[in-house]
């Protein structure tokens, strides 16, 4: 046997089933799709999670937590990585960005306090953890807060009349 006489054992491949194609498919007169009811109609979809008239699980479990619509998510950078800049630098998102400590210069990140800072150094970011922040200024260093996203306004009251 040649490897060009294969062949696939008889009913294994099977053609896909084209429904509602008229009578020339095969399939006779409802086309495959039975009788009646929603799913023989065209343009049927069945909701996700829908349990037929059973409360859905989803509306079951009780709701818990809070997940914000806009969570601001930062770009961490670990301050044993900050040793990689000269004594007396100002350490900002752009000279992240050429370290590679961070994807991009535009997108907010924070100093988080993993491992010692043995330099002296002026640090700009978006936000530093508590320990990180006492950490750097323990050093000789200064760590600057820059680029404060503003406090949301408040919605205003409506007022019947």
């Amino acid at each position: 046997m040649q490897l060009h006489e294969l062949r696939a054992p008889k009913g294994s491949r099977t053609k896909k089933v084209r429904i509602g194609r008229g009578p020339a498919s095969g399939l006779g007169k409802q086309s495959g799709k039975g009788d009646k009811g929603q799913r023989s109609r065209s343009g049927n979809s069945i909701m996700l999670g829908s349990e037929g008239g059973q409360m859905p699980l989803i509306r079951r479990l009780p709701k818990v937590g809070f997940n914000t619509s806009r969570p601001i998510v930062y770009q961490v950078v670990q301050l044993d990585s900050l040793n990689f800049f000269d004594a007396n630098a100002t350490v900002n998102a752009n000279k992240l960005k050429e370290a590679k400590l961070i994807s991009s210069s535009r997108r907010p990140y924070k100093i988080l306090s993993r491992g010692e800072l043995t330099k002296v150094l002026t640090v700009q970011a978006n936000a530093f953890s508590a320990e990180a922040f006492e950490k750097i200024n323990r050093a000789g260093g200064k760590a600057e807060i820059v680029g404060k996203r503003p406090e949301p306004k408040p919605k205003a009251k409506k007022v019947k009349k």
